[in-house]
């Protein structure tokens, strides 16, 4: 994938710890801002949007 993009909230108040996304028609795939060339997590993109939920989810209970 060539789109990859950065998330907004990633820069140097935020230490650099986010991560990008890419997609295509059909998935999304998500890596590690500052370790690139490391393994990613590619979604269809039905589920997608209820992982990040999930995970707002979870970040709002403190887990």
């Amino acid at each position: 994938m060539e789109n990859w993009r950065k998330s907004s909230y990633s820069g140097p108040a935020d230490g650099n710890e986010c991560v990008e996304i890419a997609d295509t028609p059909t998935h999304v795939s998500v890596r590690d801002s500052k370790t690139p060339t490391r393994a990613t997590l590619t979604f269809p993109l039905p589920v997608f949007t209820p992982f990040i939920e999930t995970l707002k989810g979870a970040r709002s209970d403190g887990l």
